[in-house]
């Protein structure tokens, strides 16, 4: 499947109205059921290397060929919030938590900030587009949307190795039939979101 480059228009947009410091903003990990949610913000600072795109439409192989070029060409920041503060606070706080880490952790603060999706989090105080699809149409959302997801990934392949029965490696901690099968036999870690709704049935039943 051939891919189309992605477009500046949005990063454009926000120059022409007189932002200097234009920020790619996403997270990966709302959905499963084991593991933290993790956010990364990126700043251009040069050409996004080709073949970037969202990171859901990417093998893992090319994502994790991506990354070096995506951090020699962007400032990052990444932000991470736990399983205990998914469970105390909900996932979608909790994500927003994590966004504002990654930005926090930006060398150079946004002047501007583009987020996928179309849910603003309440500490943002720059001006900011939502886009749905983000992650495919602007290359600074595009670039966080990698780098979130292969960190993300790497942190569930080494949970992974501490419990092997749950197949975290291929899975990232969603609910697939292997993450089932090893509930079913080796019970409930640690690593697992409490508040969510098949793991609180377990620890119920």
């Amino acid at each position: 499947m051939s891919i189309l480059p992605l477009d500046y228009l949005h990063e454009r947009a926000a120059f022409d109205r007189g932002a200097r410091f234009v920020v790619g903003l996403d997270e990966v990990g709302r959905g499963p059921w084991a593991g933290p949610v993790v956010a990364c913000a990126a700043l251009l600072i040069g050409p996004a290397p080709a073949g970037l795109n969202d990171s859901k439409k990417l093998t893992a192989k090319r994502r994790e060929a991506l990354v070096p070029f995506l951090l020699a060409c962007c400032d990052v920041g990444f932000g991470e919030a736990t399983v205990a503060e998914i469970d105390a606070l909900n996932i979608r706080q909790a994500t927003h938590l994590a966004m504002r880490r990654a930005v926090e952790a930006l060398p150079t603060l946004p002047d501007h900030l583009l987020i996928d999706g179309n849910d603003c989090p309440a500490w943002v105080a720059c001006p900011f587009d939502l886009i749905i699809g983000g992650d495919g149409l602007s290359p600074s959302i595009a670039a966080a949307s990698v780098l979130a997801k292969t960190r993300r990934d790497q942190g569930m392949v080494a949970l992974a190795q501490q419990h092997p029965g749950y197949g975290w490696d291929s899975n990232a901690g969603y609910g697939t039939k292997a993450h089932q099968d090893g509930l079913a036999k080796h019970g409930v870690t640690q690593h697992h979101r409490r508040s969510f709704a098949p793991i609180r049935k377990m620890l119920c039943s």
